[in-house]
């Protein structure tokens, strides 16, 4: 059976990640915060990293560790970088030390998004976050030190954890009605597709980089109308523009305005296709 260190394991995607595998693999699960069954590692640090990788010799490493507070990041560079560029650049380090497969997450916020079209693995990134800068630079690492590696850009994500699902149903419970941004597109994500997508490309040697996010494309403004009418919620959401969300919140940090991925290497190399988000959410509220 196959020994598969998951870091970030308490995450949304490290959880889905247990349920896909569940009986097919051994996992190493590892934190930030220690717990049963679960090892503390600190990916910053390359020597921890090391250390954990040598010892217990694990086939596959999967990296769902990031700091991905959006916001967070712009008050915080130094922490962004350590996490989102660092961390990855450890762990390739450690993987091609060991000879085991890297599987690393990135983020559709490495496009500027102002490409009015769904972006290819081919398309030229430009971020204008400082998340997005330093997942980019993570990527760039794991090219350079990772041998055997699979980066995975996907988009708006949400599943057993903090999301925008969860916040939207939150406020719906204290708001009559809310304001959400309609002029940002993208394709909304469960972290349940993601990991079936991880399980089909680990188990083969289609190696690089890939486009992961559910097929189609809506606002967040949108996305939240759907799922308050899958939760049955009379919540009125106020469709408002980045620009008016910036003048009310005005410390929150630049978004690609368009930053839909087309899962183009996916279809180029194999057959496999992801769920039409609608279908997804969907599914995650049954």
């Amino acid at each position: 059976m196959k020994k598969i260190l998951v870091t970030g394991c308490n995450g949304q995607l490290g959880r889905a990640i247990q349920q896909e595998y569940k009986e097919d693999a051994e996992f190493i699960l590892t934190d930030v915060v220690e717990g049963e069954n679960i090892k503390k590692l600190d990916i910053t640090k390359v020597d921890e990293v090391l250390n954990i990788a040598r010892d217990l010799k694990p086939d596959v490493i999967i990296n769902c560790a990031a700091a991905t507070n959006v916001d967070g990041c712009e008050t915080n560079i130094d922490f962004a970088y350590r996490v989102n560029a660092i961390g990855p650049r450890n762990l390739a380090i450690a993987a091609t030390d060991i000879d085991a497969k890297l599987i690393h997450i990135s983020t559709d916020y490495v496009f500027p998004g102002t490409n009015p079209k769904p972006l290819t693995e081919f398309d030229e990134p430009g971020p204008i976050s400082a998340y997005g800068r330093t997942k980019y630079a993570g990527e760039e690492f794991v090219r350079q030190f990772a041998k055997r590696f699979y980066i995975l850009r996907t988009a708006w994500l949400y599943g057993d954890g903090k999301n925008f699902v969860k916040t939207m149903l939150n406020l719906s419970e204290k708001h009559d009605e809310i304001s959400v941004v309609c002029d940002q597109i993208g394709s909304p994500t469960s972290a349940k597709e993601l990991a079936a997508t991880i399980k089909f490309l680990e188990q083969t040697d289609n190696y690089g980089l890939f486009h992961a996010t559910c097929e189609g494309s809506t606002s967040w403004a949108d996305f939240a109308d759907e799922i308050f009418r899958l939760a049955g919620k009379c919540t009125k959401v106020n469709h408002v523009t980045s620009k008016q969300y910036k003048e009310m919140n005005p410390a929150s940090a630049d978004r690609p305005a368009f930053s839909v991925l087309d899962n183009y290497m996916l279809r180029l190399t194999s057959d496999y296709k992801m769920a039409d988000w609608h279908d997804a959410i969907e599914e995650y509220f049954r």
